[in-house]
């Protein structure tokens, strides 16, 4: 649905929009066959890059270019994209060791800690401007008192930003499920806000005429 409006209206924001919702798929995809077909080091290294790496940064990029000037949202995404090269190809080069993982749940430590920490700044990235656009814009809409509809779905889609960065925390103090759940309802959410916030206008019907006078 929002490779279609793209393809209707051509904005920057929804084709990077779509972009990060590839990531977010890719990943959830790549939970699937881990769970299907056991250890596979190069499924494993496409998970992380796309799940833990590039989902949320792209989605709050493509707030970026729907709230901020163009000339800045540019600057931003030219250093996402070299970032995201540089994390790939030290996912590629690295060895992913399967029995670092707490009893065989799919997670981050079989890598090294210093490539896990990069994701911090791509995940706070992608968050903020996620949840930090979708909050202004209903703030936006709120003081304008205009398309009540956006200020609901705005608040959707902030929450379905934060509910995966929420399940990843739970996930790293000892509650692996949580991540999970939280994809789940994240892509719940925001799927929900979307739809309240592209909603059409009702169109209010003409006031009937007087009738003439004798």
């Amino acid at each position: 649905m929002v490779y279609r409006r793209y393809f209707v209206r051509r904005g920057i924001h929804l084709l990077v929009w779509d972009i990060g919702l590839s990531f977010y798929g890719l990943g959830a995809l790549c939970e699937v066959l881990f769970q299907v077909g056991g250890w596979n080091p190069w499924v494993y290294r496409l998970w992380y890059l796309s799940g833990a790496f590039l989902g949320a940064a792209y989605l709050g990029q493509g707030t970026v270019y729907l709230l901020a000037k163009k000339r800045w949202a540019h600057w931003l995404m030219a250093v996402l994209v070299v970032g995201s090269i540089y994390v790939a190809v030290r996912l590629v080069l690295v060895q992913p060791d399967p029995t670092l993982m707490t009893s065989g749940e799919l997670s981050g430590h079989a890598l090294p800690r210093n490539l896990r920490l990069l994701t911090i700044p791509f995940n706070t990235y992608g968050t903020l401007g996620l949840v930090g656009g979708g909050l202004f814009s209903t703030w936006l809409f709120w003081r304008k008192r205009v398309l009540l509809n956006r200020v609901v779905g705005n608040i959707l889609i902030a929450a379905g930003g934060l509910a995966p960065a929420f399940a990843g925390l739970m996930s790293r103090i000892g509650i692996p499920r949580a991540l999970y759940i939280g994809i789940l309802t994240g892509a719940i959410l925001m799927f929900v806000g979307f739809l309240q916030a592209t909603a059409p206008k009702p169109i209010e019907s003409e006031p009937a005429a007087a009738p003439a006078s004798n």
